[in-house]
């Protein structure tokens, strides 16, 4: 049966299957069957042109299918790890960012824990015993709270 529909259809089969594959690149998450999709296409219209040789089988379209595939995978891997660079690469590493920068002590460092304000944020920090107003330095961050030093 599935012989019969491939035959009749032709070279549009593989039209139809890179179609499906692009229908189920919405449902599956990640992004790799769009790239096989692409690749059904571009061996669609390949094989528009070269249905009628007696050379292309269905075993070498399934060749190069698989070729394509990976070309189009690896082309596809390299487009969007190059779209993926941010101009602020510190976004979701909120506190990172912070490292290097100077404040003022909003409750003394006392039993090596007191509190900072940067723009709308209070941030545990922690260091030497200090008193309030005195200038940090913000040194290291991790797991919500800052390590200081006097500036």
């Amino acid at each position: 049966m599935i012989r019969a529909i491939v035959l009749e259809l032709g070279p549009w089969t593989w039209w139809i299957l890179g179609l499906v594959f692009l229908g189920l690149e919405i449902l599956v998450p990640g992004v790799f069957l769009l790239w096989i999709g692409l690749a059904a296409i571009a061996l669609g219209a390949a094989s528009l042109m070269l249905w009628d040789m007696a050379l292309w089988g269905w075993q070498l379209q399934l060749l190069v299918f698989a070729v394509l595939s990976v070309v189009f995978a690896i082309i596809g891997r390299r487009v969007s790890s190059a779209a993926g660079e941010s101009d602020q690469p510190m976004l979701n590493r909120r506190a990172e960012g912070l490292v290097g920068r100077t404040a003022t002590l909003e409750e003394p460092i006392t039993n090596g824990q007191g509190r900072i304000r940067l723009g709308d944020t209070t941030w545990i920090v922690r260091g030497p015993e200090l008193p309030v107003g005195a200038r940090v330095r913000i040194v290291t961050a991790q797991s919500g709270s800052l390590t200081v030093e006097p500036a």
